[in-house]
């Protein structure tokens, strides 16, 4: 097989150059990335997140979300609270995520303990969603079987005939078992590419209680690429 070798020629990163806690910077590059989309059209979905759990027999197991929620509390993502993911997260409390663009040659990986969404903050994301994003939560159980493609076009029908689109924010109510996550992270690390395959990996480390902005619950750390 043909393995083609693309070179990093990335800008790579310097310690000098991160501030003492995580959050502004990792603000700064999910930024980055929504404006690089924009001019130039190469980062695709910049805020798609691969989220890591561990299932019931120790198995890892992998998917992509979008980052919904960044503050000072974590990055955070919406799911039904019946999915495979959200049933392996109550399990162990605990998931790993990463923001990759490829073009950009830059990563963020984050580890941490699994923090349920308010169901205030749920509530006001879900009603600002298309009607039909919203009716597709009734229709769906996410990462159950379902016997053909017609069989879930004809849930999402029925739950559409339920709950029409009147335009209003209120016509389709929030289900049940949708909510989502947030990560308390214990690391945050920042990938650069670089040439030689000499990247760049700065990873902050929490050494005391503090959130994402508190300098004195993190220090940095080099590791090799």
């Amino acid at each position: 097989m043909d393995v083609e070798h693309w070179e990093y020629a990335g800008e790579g990163l310097d310690e000098r150059e991160l501030p003492a806690a995580p959050l502004t910077i990792v603000r700064d590059w999910v930024a980055a990335a929504r404006a690089r989309q924009a001019a130039a059209g190469d980062v695709p979905e910049p805020t798609a997140m691969s989220v890591a759990t561990v299932d019931a027999a120790g198995a890892p197991d992998v998917r992509t979300v979008l980052l919904r929620f960044l503050d000072e509390r974590g990055p955070g993502f919406v799911t039904d609270l019946r999915s495979a993911k959200s049933t392996a997260i109550a399990r162990t409390g605990r998931l790993a995520a990463a923001l990759t663009w490829p073009a950009m040659h830059r990563a963020i990986r984050f580890r941490g303990t699994a923090v349920p969404l308010p169901r205030d903050e749920v509530t006001a994301y879900f009603v600002g969603r298309p009607w039909g994003s919203r009716v597709s939560a009734w229709a769906s159980h996410q990462s159950q079987p379902v016997a053909d493609r017609a069989a879930l076009v004809a849930a999402y029908a029925a739950a559409a005939a339920r709950f029409p689109d009147t335009g209003s924010p209120d016509d389709v109510p929030v289900p049940d078992a949708w909510g989502g996550w947030r990560v308390t992270c214990d690391e945050v690390e920042l990938w650069a590419g670089r040439r030689d395959r000499l990247h760049d990996r700065l990873v902050y480390v929490r050494v005391a209680p503090g959130d994402l902005g508190e300098p004195s619950a993190w220090r940095v750390e080099r590791r090799q690429p």
